[in-house]
């Protein structure tokens, strides 16, 4: 089952196993994000999706599976104001 999770700012959002099945940005201006495969909420981790801006709003899919991590889902955000929803497993 696939939950979504609304973030304004950094995030971890989970610890251990996980899978990222989309990200849907609605807001801000020039929004930024990266996802890193961590569970200490370090971007010294593996990097799952390198930073990027995003339009706005936009969404985007990793399917048909999604994007499985093997230590958790650490989600950094930047630019003014970003509304991203993260759904992941």
């Amino acid at each position: 089952m696939a939950y979504a999770l609304n973030l304004t700012a950094t995030s971890q959002v989970k610890i251990g196993l996980a899978k990222v099945k989309g990200v849907f940005v609605s807001s801000g201006t020039t929004p930024t994000i990266a996802i890193y495969d961590s569970a200490t909420a370090s971007t010294s981790d593996p990097v799952v999706v390198s930073t990027f801006t995003s339009a706005v709003p936009n969404n985007y899919l990793f399917a048909p599976e999604g994007v499985t991590l093997s230590k958790g889902l650490y989600v950094v955000l930047g630019g003014t104001n970003p509304n991203v929803t993260i759904f992941y497993e």
